[in-house]
């Protein structure tokens, strides 16, 4: 249970990789990547598949809600990045604020959480490939008859893709952010092609009914559809590449989350205005509704734009993904060979090539739908740890914090993640009113609480999530609401993957990373005492500095 420090993030952590990351990083290069990072198979791919069949039209609304849980998640990740500018991301944070034990249970989740987005994405882009080939979704992998359809579809072009991505992903940080920055840009013009070219052959009475599945449905896409805005945080772990984190981090964070909500929302709305929701292909919706509204050359447009989008979200994510295994990897929970940063790249290439590989045996099997909810459920779980983390950042302080205050805390927690845990339990399993009117009041009594009584211990020096504690506590609302409507075989996934990561923790992950902990003490104690000595033989003229 045992918290880091800050410091012990930014230097000590840093120089056990053999190596420094390049500052070659600005602003632009941000915002860029995390549009780069997170437009792509979500919107492509779950829109057509949500939009038939969860939420109708409604499908617009799932975007916002995601969209707005996802925009708090930025704030938080934006404070801790700044503060702690390490390649670490949220692994870093959560050790900093909720100790070993949690950062460890939230890394197993952040590294499912790469792997599975990077084969869901790289099985997208062979279904789009496909069609800009005039071919069936489908038509290019390998079916085995004996086999579970869900795992039998083989897809030997997403393991090649993956391949070439971590080419470039290994070769240079900044070569990867050119590529991205101009890859993307092409991909923005063919999104505004997409939305005014299917205005132009829009009809209104495909609206109706504009909520066909319920209120449920909207809430149940929502889930889903966070998947399409996976991909920011990635952009958090650049933050020890980048030359001014203080002003770089919040411009590209929150600059592409907005630009990105507002794309899925006039993509979606224009994707229902084409074509009635019962009719829209869960493959490949764009492009076949350019077809179904008479403009078949549309498609192709539509497809090199959706493979564009694809490639960089492939690109990002290895890219953080690797930058977080290798912090990880620095701490010994994980082999400190993946913690090395090769000299002349400044890359850590082997942290990249393990996890492309990893995602290129799980795309080569494992169909979209079940690697989206998986997907889903670990981001939703990190994010809400995260939004946690910042609380405790901000209202607890080892030696600041007075017992009273921190039982007031403790108390203020419990109220709003049993509150939010008991909302979400009951959208569930009810369709009645009652359970809301027991437990909101005690989600707004826990966060007032904190803001009322319990005082700050720590404020940030740089950039600062506003409105302390009422965001951060909306966000584990959110989070956790939506989990209660992800499907229960996802959570039973979730569940095998988490007994597994408990069973590592406890055989190898705490006895390296204890060893590690004790080396650096001695390390430090040691380097101490030398100082000491140091100053005491140049302080004294009878003993010289060189005999000391």
């Amino acid at each position: 249970m045992t918290r880091s420090m800050d410091k012990t993030e930014l230097v000590d952590m840093k120089s056990r990789s053999q190596g420094e990351m390049k500052k070659t990083l600005n602003w632009w290069d941000l915002m860029w990547f995390g549009v780069g990072a997170v437009i792509g198979a979500g919107i492509f791919v779950l829109t057509g598949l949500e939009a038939r069949e969860k939420a109708g039209p409604a499908v617009i609304i799932s975007y916002a809600v995601s969209g707005v849980s996802a925009l708090l998640s930025v704030f938080c990740y934006t404070e801790f990045a700044v503060e702690i500018p390490v390649a670490g991301g949220s692994f870093a944070y959560l050790r900093v604020e909720l100790g070993d034990f949690v950062a460890f249970i939230a890394a197993g989740n952040i590294l499912l959480e790469y792997t599975v987005s990077s084969a869901a994405v790289a099985r997208s882009w062979t279904s789009y490939f496909a069609t800009l080939c005039n071919r069936g979704s489908d038509d290019f992998r390998i079916i085995v008859h004996g086999m579970n359809p869900s795992y039998g579809h083989l897809d030997p072009i997403a393991v090649v893709v993956l391949a070439i991505i971590c080419v470039l992903a290994v070769f240079s940080t900044k070569a990867s952010s050119r590529f991205n920055y101009v890859a993307t840009v092409i991909h923005i013009a063919i999104i505004v092609f997409i939305i005014i070219a299917g205005l132009i052959k829009a009809n209104p009475s495909n609206y109706h009914p504009f909520v066909p599945y319920g209120p449920r449905g909207i809430f149940v896409a929502s889930a889903v559809l966070f998947f399409a805005y996976v991909g920011f945080d990635a952009v958090s772990t650049m933050a020890e590449e980048t030359k001014d984190p203080a002003r770089d981090i919040p411009i590209g964070l929150v600059g592409s989350m907005v630009i990105t909500t507002g794309a899925y929302c006039l993509l979606a709305m224009t994707l229902c205005l084409m074509q009635p929701y019962t009719e829209i292909d869960v493959n490949a919706p764009f492009s076949v509704a350019f077809s179904a509204v008479g403009m078949d050359w549309a498609k192709y447009v539509v497809a090199i734009g959706a493979l564009k989008g694809m490639t960089t979200v492939m690109l990002v994510s290895a890219v953080g993904q690797a930058r977080y295994l290798t912090h990880i990897a620095r701490t010994h929970m994980m082999p400190p060979w993946f913690a090395h940063v090769d000299a002349k790249l400044g890359t850590p290439v082997n942290a990249t090539i393990t996890m492309l590989a990893v995602s290129a045996v799980i795309a080569f099997f494992t169909e979209l739908e079940i690697l989206s909810n998986l997907l889903s459920i670990s981001t939703l779980f990190i994010f809400m740890l995260v939004a946690v983390g910042l609380l405790v950042r901000r209202y607890y302080s080892s030696g600041v914090t007075t017992k009273a205050n921190q039982k007031k805390l403790i108390g203020c927690l419990v109220l709003i993640l049993g509150s939010s845990a008991a909302i979400s339990g009951y959208w569930a399993t009810s369709d009645g009113w009652v359970g809301y009117v027991v437990a909101v009041p005690f989600w707004v009594v826990g966060t007032a609480g904190m803001w009322l009584f319990v005082p700050q211990a720590k404020q940030p020096k740089h950039w600062g999530v506003p409105l302390v504690p009422w965001l951060p506590s909306l966000s584990i609302a959110i989070n956790v609401f939506l989990l209660g409507s992800i499907d229960k075989d996802s959570f039973i996934r979730f569940g095998i993957w988490t007994a597994l990561l408990l069973a590592y923790y406890v055989l190898f992950g705490l006895h390296a990373s204890y060893d590690t902990a004790k080396e650096l003490e001695k390390n430090n104690t040691t380097s101490a005492n030398d100082d000491v000595v140091m100053e005491e033989g140049v302080a004294s003229p009878t003993h010289p500095a060189s005999h000391v």
